[in-house]
């Protein structure tokens, strides 16, 4: 709290805008010249919040990261702004003109709500962060749409509110946490809390249980850039439905109740379906989109005779197909000069590094060799990106 009070003064914000590009390397340097005419405190306090500034900005983006306060919790367990926004749109798609943002941590997901023009209560309990939300607020231009106030979640009245926004911590002292219920507040309260509103969106780890999903909720896991973010457990949309969304689009798979799809010989393609279907057990989904069906029951690639773009899935081109041999593997990427090599794995034991080393690699060419299982059995799929 004190180096945040630090760094909202005149002489903080000036010292923070001198040390805004400052690499590791200088860190010591520039500290010992700063200090000569700066107390040592705000200096590290400054050079601090530059090195936060700068981790942040892969999430913020650099303009944002550049104004905003950050501790370190905040960087690592802040929602990233694409994903913040695609919720907040929604949000506002149905209607929300605001919300109870329970949980708010720094404040990502409260300026995405503000930025959709929905009027945001952010409550957070530890005042060190309720303290930063706040300064992130005003540093951003919105103070007038965003109230931060530190008080414990399960104890504020959202009755006012169009919806409810919990995001449960899911980090404890032994890192991640897995099981719903203990998360803080866990998901059991964070549901009833849901309930109580005309919508909600409860954000979860993405590799919830699907059974742990309430009946009359949906459930929607995300996806940017191809790496699965999150998954939201949503009330007063659509009861039951599961969906994948990948971004930046958004692009959205909604579930249709498929049956698991059917095991077929390799063809020519082979598909690796994003991470969020995955993920929303909708890779039956794109099989049939796909005219194609899995290499093994208990693998999500998919293989097709013919070409089909889709957004859903990465499609390979695949040469050959041999049970798993790494001096089989070693002697065809010798012969074809293959130096560059994607190695990828779903099923195997064998790790894409040691793998590398065995094989030794060499030459102008590229491939990629997914390590798997087909039809039970340890096989090399070899191929390359389809230009579909």
């Amino acid at each position: 709290m004190n180096d945040l009070a630090l760094l909202l003064t005149p002489e903080g914000r000036a010292l923070l805008d001198e040390v805004r590009d400052t690499a590791p390397a200088d860190e010591l340097a520039v500290a010992t010249r700063l200090r000569r005419d700066h107390p040592a405190e705000l200096v590290s306090a400054a050079l601090g919040q530059a090195r936060l500034r700068q981790r942040a900005a892969a999430k913020f983006g650099a303009e944002d990261a550049g104004r905003m306060f950050f501790t370190p919790n905040g960087v690592e367990q802040s929602t990233r702004t694409s994903v913040a926004t695609y919720r907040a749109q929604r949000l506002r798609g149905l209607g929300v003109t605001s919300v109870a943002d329970l949980c708010c941590g720094i404040g990502g997901d409260a300026i995405a709500f503000a930025r959709a023009g929905i009027r945001v209560l952010a409550v957070d309990r530890d005042p060190v962060t309720a303290a930063v939300a706040r300064a992130n607020a005003e540093a951003l231009g919105l103070g007038e749409l965003v109230e931060v106030r530190e008080a414990d979640v399960t104890r504020v009245d959202t009755g006012g509110y169009d919806a409810v926004f919990v995001d449960p911590a899911r980090r404890g002292g032994r890192g991640r946490i897995f099981d719903p219920e203990a998360y803080s507040p866990p998901l059991s309260w964070a549901v009833e809390a849901a309930r109580t509103a005309p919508r909600a969106a409860l954000k979860v780890a993405p590799g919830i249980p699907h059974e742990a999903v309430p009946d009359d909720a949906e459930a929607e896991w995300i996806s940017d850039g191809g790496d699965v973010k999150e998954a939201v457990v949503w009330f007063g949309t659509e009861p039951g439905a599961v969906r994948a969304t990948l971004l930046p689009g958004p692009r959205t798979l909604l579930g249709e109740g498929l049956p698991d799809p059917e095991v077929r010989p390799v063809g020519r393609y082979l598909y690796e379906p994003d991470g969020a279907v995955i993920r929303a057990h909708l890779v039956a989904e794109v099989a049939q989109h796909l005219d194609g069906g899995l290499i093994d029951p208990t693998i999500a690639y998919v293989t097709a005779d013919e070409p089909h773009p889709t957004p859903y899935a990465s499609a390979y081109e695949i040469t050959d197909h041999l049970p798993f041999n790494v001096k089989k593997l070693k002697a065809l990427l010798r012969e074809r000069e293959v130096g560059t090599l994607t190695v990828k794995k779903r099923g195997s034991a064998v790790e894409p590094e040691e793998l590398r080393r065995k094989v030794k690699p060499q030459g102008p060419n590229a491939a990629t060799v997914f390590l798997t299982r087909v039809v039970g059995a340890p096989a090399m799929l070899i191929g390359a990106p389809a230009p579909l």
